[in-house]
């Protein structure tokens, strides 16, 4: 699910950790934020960040579990229409807008 957090004034690390996410690694111009739900670490919240001039664009899901390896790769998440996801959406928009 993509979101946008238009003209923010702070860091994107420093904001995003007021709102619960932990950084992960940047990769060029986009970083990875994850919000652990469990002391496991799944099922979290895992998101990609990326600047976009003063706005801040999201592009986030729901992990399930660990990705699985073998012959296919599988990734258990939720992308869309999640009402789980489309509540932290509504959080983390309430809290950095």
């Amino acid at each position: 699910m993509k979101i946008k957090i238009e003209a923010i004034r702070e860091n994107p690390v420093s904001l995003l950790r007021k709102a619960g996410y932990i950084f992960q690694r940047k990769e060029g111009d986009e970083m990875s934020f994850i919000r652990p739900l469990a002391r496991s670490g799944y099922p979290r919240f895992h998101m990609y960040v990326r600047m976009q001039g003063v706005d801040l664009g999201i592009n986030i899901h729901l992990d399930q579990k660990k990705n699985t390896y073998g012959d296919n790769t599988r990734h258990h998440g939720e992308y869309e229409e999640s009402p789980v996801l489309e509540e932290e959406v509504r959080r983390i928009k309430s809290m950095l807008a």
